[in-house]
């Protein structure tokens, strides 16, 4: 079953009781039982319920896998992951990745006794050199948010699997249509279901994917425990986006290649971030492991100036100065006082996150008049 097909049909089945094509919100916390554990399937809906299985079945197939568990955000899906470790515990995670990922690291988990090391991951040997008897996994992110670049997932898979650790990849700006890492050796995938998943701007949703029933179990286990899960009218909307996941995707990525052209074509442009482009670093490794390079580009001014960012980022009209991403609309964000903020300057600059990087989320309007759009903006400084 080709992509299309499994994003309308995949872990779907008209309700039974009604026919009803489209899966009902099951808006209930408890189910009867006809004598104690004598039930249908469904007990409490903290640890199931009818819309979120369909969900989760649905993700599963998208990824590849044969698990998949929904989340109240991005947030507690990851939240969930580093729970499967122990004081101790060291991780490896790209040097540079979305701030709240380094938040929840640095702040929360350090606390209980799990280390973090950040390394830059398109150099794979670094990884590996850092690797010891207390490494229990290994965090990518690719395209990464917001430098995009571009991390080999099939050489960290086989790094893993020679260490015997577990490796995650966050999904997220690529989704599952661009790219699937557990076909290249990652253990776990993770997604903002907020972003390109739901792709409306109006559901919070995390959600992990894997193979392996021992893992899938021990992550249920603690999605029931933690309870950080996703109401029905949420996993509802995400089905209904899900359907044209394949079609936004295709357009996202039209756009995003147009637009990035555009913009290194222009004289107040310093340098723009977009792993399609042939001269990126890791471009050839984009090229196998994705099937086209997405709709997130990051771009510096010339002269580099805060107050230049700023003044484009006020005089955008289309494109909507906002968090998050992956909505059919265009956003545009200043990482380094929004999404990024939480992590320390200096460590941000040590990846090239300079106070006038602009990252947008290119939408699936017009070309024509988003170019229109970053015309009018560039010529206010």
């Amino acid at each position: 079953m080709k992509f299309g097909t499994k994003a309308i049909h995949a872990g779907i089945k008209p309700d039974p009781g009604t026919g009803a094509i489209m899966t009902p919100i099951f808006q209930t916390s408890t189910y009867v039982q006809k004598s104690p554990g004598d039930h249908k399937g469904f007990e409490y809906s903290r640890t199931q319920n009818p819309t979120r299985q369909v969900l989760e079945k649905n993700l599963a197939a998208l990824e590849n896998g044969n698990h998949g568990l929904c989340f109240a955000s991005g947030m507690a899906a990851i939240d969930c992951i580093i729970k499967l470790l122990q004081p101790g515990d060291e991780v490896i995670s790209t040097n540079d990745l979305y701030g709240g990922s380094y938040r929840i690291f640095t702040r929360i988990f350090s606390k209980y006794g799990i280390r973090f090391h950040f390394v830059n991951m398109e150099d794979t040997a670094a990884v590996e050199a850092l690797i010891n008897e207390n490494t229990k996994l290994i965090w990518a992110e690719t395209p990464t948010n917001p430098m995009m670049n571009i991390i080999d997932i099939r050489a960290l898979g086989k790094i893993s699997k020679r260490h015997g650790i577990l490796l995650g990849v966050d999904n997220t700006f690529a989704t599952p249509f661009l790219q699937n890492p557990l076909d290249d050796g990652a253990d776990l995938v993770m997604h903002s279901v907020t972003k390109y998943l739901a792709g409306h701007s109006d559901v919070v949703m995390g959600a992990i994917v894997v193979k392996d029933e021992k893992l899938a179990a021990e992550l249920a286990f603690i999605q029931n425990s933690c309870g950080a899960v996703p109401g029905p009218q949420d996993c509802f909307l995400v089905l209904r986006g899900i359907k044209t996941l394949h079609l936004r995707m295709e357009r996202h990525s039209q756009n995003g290649k147009t637009i990035a052209a555009y913009l290194k074509n222009h004289p107040k442009v310093e340098k723009v971030y977009w792993p399609g482009f042939e001269d990126h670093p890791n471009h050839a490794v984009a090229r196998r492991q994705m099937r086209d390079f997405g709709g997130m580009i990051s771009f510096t001014l010339t002269g580099n100036s805060l107050e230049d960012a700023r003044k484009v980022l006020e005089t955008f009209r289309i494109f909507v100065l906002a968090e998050s991403l992956g909505g059919v609309e265009s956003l545009c964000g200043h990482p380094a006082s929004m999404t990024h903020a939480s992590i320390p300057r200096e460590e941000r600059e040590k990846v090239g996150l300079s106070d006038s990087l602009i990252r947008l989320s290119v939408g699936i309007e017009d070309a024509d008049d988003l170019k229109k759009d970053i015309s009018r903006a560039l010529e206010a400084i």
